[in-house]
């Protein structure tokens, strides 16, 4: 049960990582900003010149602009602005007019009783589609001034209008920051992605590969939906499919979001169904994705809500399931849920404020929340995926250590003491030095475990390790041979430096008594010792030699160290 309330509440985060603005697909009426009354001439007056409106006989004709009422008609229609105040004295003033980008202006003043034209400055792109267009003003504003603007829509519909009066100077600095902002978070998430991509191709693990996939459409995502996108080469490609750019990136990355979940959770391994379940979400969002293209028939407001509730049940069930699995002391999903509370925090605000008024009252979370949480995210996550990769490195140290070492003791195996023997003497073979090799066998061992137990046995094993630790180098290596036996490699030892070296061994494991057996065990060893500069062999052969002069000493009483040289006298 606990299992599946959290898959329930964690398939929500990892898609709306995916979700800078739920309500992206909505369309959105802006109404006209403050110091301008806008009204608007009645439709069924027909068409008229510029001159005819100035003139003054049409004023009774014009009414309060109702912006829901005029996105419905599909017509070109005038509309008259009135300063309600003075505006602020600058350089150039300007009017500025935020709207859709097929909604063609054009707009007039009248100055000294003639009609003058205004000259559009520039355009700055904004959010959702939208931009702005700047008209220079031949002079400030002063209270009552009329304006009048045509508009004439060249499409199905439009998102909404919004007047301000301003001065080409800060107008420009607003607009330079603001695509500062996002070409600051757009390149930061890029190269974040890049580098998880480079990363991958020498590691190969899935997830940064979702990773990179996941924000660099996250960076397409607050291109495009912030309208910067549309200005940059390769990305201006976009422009002809407008909406869909913001909209398929977001249902990509939904998907993405998924895929990158389920693994950042190891859903495989814990939970299948829970696995498969956002393997189906990601299908279902990238279903979405294709969806888009029923606003060719009209549909595309169901698509829209559809998407809004799949990208919110999903977030909610993305949440719960990282929670489970950082409850389960999965680190890297624990990074994943700090950084899903900050993007989703950011993204419920701006989606919210997006609903409440237009993109101009909601700067702050659009130009600096929002991209900003986005790359605070992509690197909390970032920590999360390298937190993962170093607990698999651990995983896979550790799995190779318990590979190469004997479980009971804690020294190299077999094998692994061979492969260590052969690589030793090629190191001191390519550089001329000899190298030494002791044989200890445990006596009366067979013993030891008939009379007192195999558990005796061991832990006679596990008592004598340390005493022959405490005689050998950094450099030395032990590990197990046989069931009592172990072998010793000197490195860079000779005859000379062995035979004292394995005395000292012999008189530490005469002094190993192993207690709780009953009466305490004395333990003794023989040893065999054997060198490359007296005997010339290297490799298995030095564990022959030392083997044979083990036997040696054990035929000559036990508890004494034999010379492998002396075996051939």
């Amino acid at each position: 049960m606990r299992e599946w309330l959290a898959t329930w509440l964690l398939a929500l985060g990892a898609c709306l990582l995916a979700l800078p603005s739920s309500g992206s697909a909505a369309a959105t009426v802006v109404a006209s900003g403050t110091g301008l009354r806008v009204d608007l001439l009645d439709p069924t007056t027909g068409d008229v010149s510029i001159d005819e409106l100035t003139g003054g006989t049409l004023d009774p004709r014009f009414q309060p602009f109702d912006p829901a009422a005029a996105r419905k008609r599909d017509g070109a229609f005038w509309l008259r602005l009135r300063a309600e105040e003075n505006s602020t004295p600058g350089a150039v003033p300007t009017l500025n007019i935020s709207k859709s980008r097929h909604l063609q202006i054009q707009a007039y003043t009248v100055e000294g009783g003639h009609t003058v034209p205004l000259r559009t400055a520039t355009y700055l792109p904004g959010f959702r589609g939208m931009h702005q267009q700047v008209f220079a003003l031949p002079d400030r504003l002063t209270e009552g001034q009329l304006l009048y603007v045509h508009i004439d829509p060249q499409g199905q519909g439009w998102e909404g209008l919004m007047f301000s009066v301003s001065t080409l100077e800060q107008t420009l600095a607003t607009g330079a920051e603001h695509a500062r902002m996002i070409a600051l978070a757009f390149g930061a998430l890029m190269a974040m992605a890049f580098s998880s991509l480079l990363i991958w191709l020498v590691l190969s693990d899935r997830l940064l590969l979702f990773y990179a996939t996941l924000f660099s459409l996250q960076a397409l995502y607050v291109a495009y939906l912030s309208g910067q996108g549309f200005e940059w080469p390769v990305l201006e490609l976009g422009a002809s499919v407008m909406s869909y750019t913001w909209n398929v990136t977001a249902a990509l990355s939904g998907a993405a979001a998924c895929l990158f979940v389920r693994e950042i959770a190891e859903l495989r391994l814990y939970s299948p169904k829970v696995y498969s379940i956002f393997g189906w979400m990601a299908g279902t969002f990238v279903v979405l994705a294709f969806a888009n293209l029923a606003q060719h028939i009209g549909l595309g407001g169901v698509v829209a809500a559809i998407g809004n509730l799949v990208f919110l049940g999903s977030a909610i069930f993305t949440l719960v399931v990282a929670f489970l699995a950082w409850q389960r002391n999965n680190r890297a999903a624990g990074w994943f849920l700090i950084a899903w509370g900050l993007l989703e925090g950011f993204t419920i605000a701006t989606a919210i404020r997006l609903l409440l008024t237009d993109p101009e009252g909601a700067e702050g979370l659009l130009y600096y929340g929002l991209p900003l949480s986005m790359v605070a995210a992509a690197v909390l996550i970032a920590l999360g995926v390298a937190d993962r990769l170093r607990d698999q490195r651990l995983a896979l140290s550790d799995a190779e250590k318990r590979a190469q070492t004997d479980p009971l003791t804690g020294v190299l195996n077999r094998r692994s003491l061979v492969e260590r023997l052969e690589a030793a003497c090629l190191r001191a073979r390519a550089r001329g030095l000899p190298i030494a090799l002791l044989f200890i066998d445990l006596d009366h061992f067979k013993e030891i475990n008939d009379t007192r137990g195999h558990q005796a046995g061991d832990a006679c094993l596990r008592a004598i390790i340390d005493p022959i630790h405490a005689e050998l180098r950094q450099s030395d290596v032990i590990g197990r041979y046989g069931g009592e036996e172990f072998v010793v490699i000197l490195s860079s030892a000779d005859i000379a430096a062995a035979g004292p070296i394995a005395e000292r061994i012999r008189h530490r494991v005469a002094d190993v008594r192993v207690e709780g057996f009953g009466d305490p065990i004395r333990v003794t060893c023989s040893i065999g010792v054997a060198t490359s500069d007296t005997l010339g062999v290297w490799g298995e052969h030095l564990i022959a030699r030392a083997d044979e002069a083990v036997y040696d000493a054990k035929r000559s009483g036990r508890n004494r160290v034999q010379i492998a040289g002396a075996l051939t006298a």
